[in-house]
């Protein structure tokens, strides 16, 4: 199993991550692409909720492990800012956790327009990666780390502009949550390596998890809004 797809299953296991699904497959309709599907999960969810549910993922591996966990889904090769769907075509559209890695993330918007439906509704779902909050005992080290670690995306803050970006195609209704996930347990710590490398800083975490000190919390950006027209 990659470590991408180790990352994504100890986030999405977590009760606060559940919670946070459920609110964005709330009004998508019947037919709803989820763009950026990673292993499949919403798709998967969907799929049994009786949706129509095509998840879209321009890595081959992912797609793979999402069609073997979630028979019921419908996946396909595809790219966020060119997707291989017609125009008005869906009832819904989910990005969770992608527009972070594009450089252009305002084309991927334009895209949801195109293919939902009129009055189709678009879902927005991620992290700001310069908001990561870690105690720790060296907290100029850390906020250093995490700068460095959010300017190795692309789009590393998005998500804050998610409202702007729906408002800017032509998207009316816009709404804006902020749900905060909160990590106090060892799962985190593939990602705290992925943020500081191996080495003292790491050490000190895992040692804070041993001991049940670890305090990680981090908000996702839940932005929806409503095709006009």
């Amino acid at each position: 199993m990659s470590t991408l797809l180790t990352m994504l299953d100890a986030f999405d296991n977590l009760p606060q991550a559940r919670e946070l699904r459920e609110r964005s497959y709330q009004d998508l309709g019947d037919t709803v692409v989820d763009v950026g599907c990673g292993g499949g999960r919403a798709v998967g969810e969907l799929a049994d909720r009786g949706v129509r549910a095509l998840g879209l993922d321009l890595n081959p591996a992912m797609l793979e492990a999402a069609a073997a966990r979630w028979p019921a889904g419908e996946f396909r090769l595809g790219d966020a800012t060119a997707l291989p769907l017609e125009d008005g075509s869906v009832t819904g559209y989910r990005a969770d956790k992608v527009l972070h890695t594009l450089a252009e993330p305002e084309r991927a918007v334009a895209e949801a327009r195109r293919v939902l439906a009129a009055h189709g509704r678009a879902v927005l779902l991620g992290q700001d990666w310069d908001t990561c909050v870690i105690d720790s005992d060296d907290p100029e080290l850390t906020r250093t780390l995490v700068h460095a670690r959010a300017d190795r995306q692309p789009s590393p803050r998005v998500a804050r502009r998610y409202r702007n970006l729906l408002l800017d195609n032509g998207f009316t209704d816009v709404t804006v949550e902020v749900h905060t996930v909160v990590w106090t347990d060892p799962s985190f710590l593939p990602m705290l390596a992925d943020i500081g490398g191996e080495g003292p800083w790491l050490d000190a975490q895992a040692d804070r998890a041993r001991r049940d000190r670890l305090f990680v919390a981090v908000p996702f950006f839940l932005t929806a809004g409503t095709r006009g027209d």
